[in-house]
């Protein structure tokens, strides 16, 4: 029997265990708001949300339904840290003030989400119980420990672990050690996105699916999104389409390179397994470039990330690598088969950091998580409802940054996969 291809929403585990989406009609007239939102994913839902709660007039317009994209097929961890800078980092790159706010942005996202999980009570499988990231190599060690003492410094509830420490928490011999995030967790994504869109539609927004939008120009003093069947004409526009950015912006878009991000998960572990493997329910993100992350959801599979390198073929390249990940870090449940392979896009840019423009007079944007979408994207939308509601762009992080445009971005783009064999190797020499 054949499996449905991995853009497929029907090969998406999360599309078969997540509550209903909302009814989102399509845009059939023209409107006009406060504020255009453009994509209803984490950012865009976000966005919608907060800017409701401020009492803004608000329409958001998706191209397929909320948790379409990226926002709906991803693992599913919220990480309140950075994929490749420490703090220290990041204060040294937008200087001591400007660089703190930034920390405590990301030190706070992971909060938010599971703040607005509870007030709005989404069904999504929320697990606030701690993020680790253990090292796959004792040489690793270094920067785990980097990491953990400057988050540490900085407040942060994160602990050092020692290999015992870290086999007891992973249930798994293949590591060195490793540090805990514990205000990390895990969300079902296509539930938390859903839950998003039903909060922002009780709170008075309107949320139209199947309405992409074409054009965007400025008419009688106000933007006007254009979709086929309608537009929206408002004072401002918060573009949230992360790594399904068009060329509606057309520098937006060479601005990242979106990069397809597989999942897999096994079908669902015995009990007596389960207990064994991630025990106290944890998120792991491993020190591997070429990232493993594993979690469990609530039906006892194992939810891991995938990457190869060729993306022709992949239901038989990922099935076997992912069994053998499974081997090599949970012995345990060796030979458990694997349901559901999927994927969807993510936003890279070179300095693997969330970036918020203003690309125009009351335009704004949010992109570029770099696979930690779920916490940051969350916080992002706050930031976005904040500056289009007139906030100052040193009252709010992050701070805003220009456009930086890839050079050669069409060919760039697709040769990036290329960089996952190399990062592969490296993993194995440092």
């Amino acid at each position: 029997m054949s499996r449905p291809a991995t853009n497929d929403p029907a090969a998406n585990l999360w599309t078969h265990t997540a509550p209903p989406a909302p009814v989102c009609p399509r845009l059939e007239e023209d409107l006009t708001a406060d504020v255009v939102v453009i994509g209803a994913g984490f950012t865009g839902l976000s966005t919608a949300l907060h800017l409701r709660e401020a009492g803004a007039n608000v329409i958001v317009l998706e191209a397929e339904e909320p948790g379409f994209g990226a926002s709906g097929r991803n693992n599913g961890q919220v990480i309140p840290a950075y994929v490749r800078h420490n703090p220290d980092d990041v204060e040294r790159l937008f200087g001591e003030e400007r660089g703190k706010r930034l920390n405590d942005w990301v030190a706070d996202s992971a909060d938010l989400v599971f703040s607005l999980i509870a007030k709005h009570s989404i069904q999504c499988e929320a697990a606030q119980n701690g993020w680790l990231q253990p090292a796959h190599r004792p040489s690793r060690m270094k920067g785990v420990i980097a990491k953990q003492s400057q988050w540490a410094a900085r407040g942060a509830p994160a602990r050092l672990l020692d290999k015992e420490e870290m086999e007891a928490l992973t249930g798994s011999p293949a590591y060195h050690g490793g540090w805990l995030h514990e205000r990390g967790g895990h969300i079902q994504p296509l539930g938390y996105a859903r839950g998003l869109a039903d909060a922002a539609l009780a709170a008075g927004a309107k949320i139209h699916g199947q309405s992409p939008v074409t054009a965007l120009d400025r008419a009688d003093g106000k933007w006007r999104a254009k979709t086929p069947r309608g537009s929206v004409s408002a004072d401002a526009v918060v573009l949230a389409t992360n790594a399904y950015t068009t060329s509606l912006w057309p520098r937006l878009r060479q601005s990242i390179v979106p990069l397809r991000s597989f999942h897999a998960a096994t079908a669902p572990m015995s009990d007596n397994v389960a207990k064994t493997v991630l025990p106290n329910n944890h998120g792991l993100s491993d020190t591997r470039q070429a990232l493993w992350a594993f979690r469990k959801d609530q039906g006892n599979r194992i939810i891991m990330t995938a990457a190869p390198m060729i993306p022709f073929g992949v239901h038989g390249k990922i099935e076997r690598a992912s069994k053998a990940k499974v081997a090599a870090a949970f012995p345990q449940a060796s030979g458990i088969e694997i349901s559901h392979i999927w994927e969807g896009f993510i936003a890279m840019n070179v300095e693997r950091m969330p970036r918020l423009h203003e690309l125009a007079g009351g335009v704004y944007a949010g992109l570029g998580y770099s696979g930690r979408g779920i916490a940051l994207a969350t916080s992002m939308g706050a930031a976005l409802a904040k500056r289009a509601m007139g906030a100052g762009p040193d009252d709010v992080p992050p701070p805003p940054v220009p456009v930086k445009t890839l050079p050669m971005h069409d060919i760039v783009a697709p040769m990036s996969r290329a960089m996952i064999g190399y990062y592969s190797w490296k993993d194995t020499k440092d």
